[in-house]
């Protein structure tokens, strides 16, 4: 299988007044590239951090072709689960390319957006479930879209999204985009932290190259 080239950037910033991030992403480069984001809850830190130390040795026990199966991804959160269960809780977004499409899933209240080179912004993940890892309840929302090159997608923590309605984070993406791509993820948060930072905040850009 030959995986599509896939820009990638990311920009997180801490609650105003404290030090510590509870959100985390990760984001993998090599031959079979992906992002994913968590907002920790409880343990904060360590809970968004070990949620994705594991989802990067479960996705790259996964075989290809099974990506685009919602019950590999329904596995891989039921995993994510039960390790965290009794502990620190975490939200959940992953998303990789395959087969023309952006696939992955979601759990909890961080959210995946696919803005298209037209200018439409749609949410990906209306409708997930809000019981995060670790909650013994967490149920893993499927995410499959048809991606062409130029098309962008985001990852948000809540923290990040909430203060952006469609219109601007559109208007702001796309500005951003121009410049530079690496300058998309820290416009986001600037744009977002004008209401004052009043959680973490973290934003994943990915855009198949053109």
């Amino acid at each position: 299988m030959i995986w599509p080239r896939l820009e990638c950037y990311a920009a997180t910033r801490t609650q105003e007044g404290r030090t510590q991030n509870e959100d985390a992403f990760l984001i993998g480069r090599g031959e079979r590239p992906f992002a994913a984001v968590c907002d920790g809850a409880g343990n904060a830190e360590q809970a968004a951090r070990r949620a994705l130390r594991l989802f990067e040795k479960l996705f790259a026990e996964v075989p290809p072709a099974e990506l685009g199966n919602p019950e590999k991804w329904a596995g891989i959160v039921k995993l994510l689960d039960s390790a965290l269960l009794g502990g620190g809780q975490s939200t959940f977004v992953a998303l990789t390319p395959l087969d023309g499409a952006m696939v992955g899933a979601c759990v909890g209240d961080s959210r995946a957006y696919r803005l298209t080179r037209d200018g439409d912004c749609t949410i990906l993940t209306e409708g997930a479930s809000k019981f995060r890892l670790g909650s013994g309840n967490a149920q893993a929302f499927p995410i499959r879209e048809p991606a062409k090159p130029g098309d962008i997608f985001l990852l948000l923590t809540d923290g990040a999204w909430t203060p952006l309605n469609l219109f601007l984070l559109r208007k702001t993406v796309m500005a951003a985009a121009v410049r530079h791509f690496s300058d998309v993820p820290h416009a986001i948060l600037d744009v977002a932290e004008r209401s004052g930072r009043a959680d973490d905040m973290t934003a994943v850009v990915l855009r198949l190259a053109r």
